[in-house]
């Protein structure tokens, strides 16, 4: 569906003799730069900056639990329910777990509509792995937070840092703010996919907290991972002949490659890759099935959909000529989708004040390949805030940075004061701007 919403302009009727009471016109598209100052004038926003500065080692210390917990993708609940009473405890309302379970708070504006931020609730297999071998949590050591589960729960620790100061400082949002610890990222982006679903229209942008926002992803780059699966009738060498699994396999793949050489376009990051073939076990024995990857890119998902069509073609080929059957099977699907004007929009506009508020000089991207991607691919605004959260991840030396941690807080704070409007002093950066 299409949802870019155009920032709306009530302007009062024209007459001869107009009304002194007749509203003034109200910029379709504000200096973000320049209404993040008139805010950051206020003392009572300064001190909740100030106060979120202040929370370091509470952040560091909140990490350490939440990050100890293990929380596999599809296993997240006792961590959903560890971020859920952390959002009670700060004073968000409406707090619950769903069923995917992503972890959900609230602060309430007044528009019905909404700006919502999102991080991501689980870990890698491999991350949990490590936490249950280590058998001890994680532990603060100078400027980071050392463990595994540390790296990825950073950025659900700054969310919830920046939900925590933005009701310390008093204002009111005009759109609600919705904070969502999003649950099944590293496994095809599930509770992204309910959260979307279930928020539909009342939803103006979403915000995936990556990072402290180093860099700004804008779009989303569809990614399609396939395994192209074949199978044939085993045997022993000494039976040989044919058909062959393997040939099925190597004809298909060398005609993919070849033939694909015309279909890439780097401006577009329209790729297609082949990395892993798999088949047999033994030097004896002619194999009954084996597979090799399919690694299919773009910012434009009509190429992604043209190739996928153009490997199924080979694939029928190959089948007629080696009597091998192949099939493509899902491995895992990323969407993809590009917002027009994204880059001039209020959304993006407000996330390069905030980083330079923290003076940070984002690299802008349209190929970004996480959360948000769920959203753009319904034609819904979204960015990804990206940068450095730490290092190691997904081994037993796992570590988060403490300072990009609180720049991220900082940087999202900022977001939610810009974005959804302050009531009574600024109009929202998203959505519709209502003269009053």
């Amino acid at each position: 569906m299409s949802r870019i919403i155009p920032m709306l302009l009530l302007l009062a009727p024209l007459a001869a003799h107009a009304s002194a009471a007749d509203p003034e016109p109200i910029p379709a598209s504000p200096d973000p730069e320049v209404v993040l100052a008139r805010l950051l004038d206020s003392d009572a926003i300064l001190s909740a900056r100030e106060g979120l500065r202040d929370r370091r080692d509470a952040a560091a210390e909140l990490l350490v639990e939440v990050g100890g917990i293990v929380s596999p993708s599809g296993e997240e609940l006792e961590r959903a329910r560890r971020v859920a009473r952390e959002m009670e405890a700060i004073g968000l309302s409406q707090v619950r777990v769903d069923e995917a379970p992503n972890a959900v708070g609230i602060i309430p504006g007044r528009s019905g509509q909404a700006v919502v931020f999102v991080s991501t609730l689980d870990d890698l297999a491999t991350v949990a792995e490590h936490q249950r071998a280590a058998g001890t949590p994680p532990v603060v050591r100078g400027d980071s937070v050392v463990g595994p589960g540390t790296n990825t729960s950073s950025v659900t620790v700054a969310m919830l840092e920046a939900a925590r100061a933005y009701l310390a400082s008093g204002v009111q949002p005009e759109h609600d703010l919705i904070f969502v610890a999003v649950a099944q990222e590293e496994t095809g982006l599930r509770g992204m996919w309910a959260l979307v679903d279930e928020l539909g229209d009342r939803a103006l942008a979403y915000v995936d907290i990556l990072g402290d926002g180093r860099s700004i992803s804008y779009g989303g780059l569809a990614i399609h991972w396939w395994r192209v699966v074949g199978e044939g009738p085993p045997g022993h060498s000494l039976g040989g002949g044919l058909p062959n699994v393997n040939l099925g396999l190597a004809r298909a793949v060398d005609r993919i490659l070849t033939r694909s050489a015309d279909w890439q376009d780097p401006d577009e990051r329209t790729i297609l890759n082949i990395s892993m073939l798999q088949s047999g076990a033994v030097f004896n024995h002619k194999p009954d099935e084996g597979w090799f990857s399919l690694d299919v890119r773009s910012l434009d998902q009509e190429r992604v959909q043209f190739m996928e069509g153009e490997v199924e073609r080979i694939l029928e080929e190959v089948t007629a000529e080696t009597g091998i059957p192949l099939r493509m099977e899902v491995e895992q699907q990323v969407p993809g989708g590009q917002i027009p004007g994204a880059l001039e929009s209020g959304l993006v506009r407000s996330s390069l004040a905030a980083a330079r508020t923290l003076s940070l000089e984002p690299n802008l991207s349209p190929a970004g390949s996480a959360n948000l991607n769920v959203a753009l691919a319904q034609g819904i605004p979204a960015i990804g805030l990206g940068g450095g959260r730490g290092g190691e991840r997904g081994t037993p030396a796992e570590w988060a940075d403490i300072p990009a941690m609180m720049r991220s807080a900082e940087h999202v704070f900022l977001l939610t004061l810009l974005l959804p409007g302050v009531q009574g002093t600024t109009e929202p950066l998203v959505g519709a701007v209502r003269a009053r």
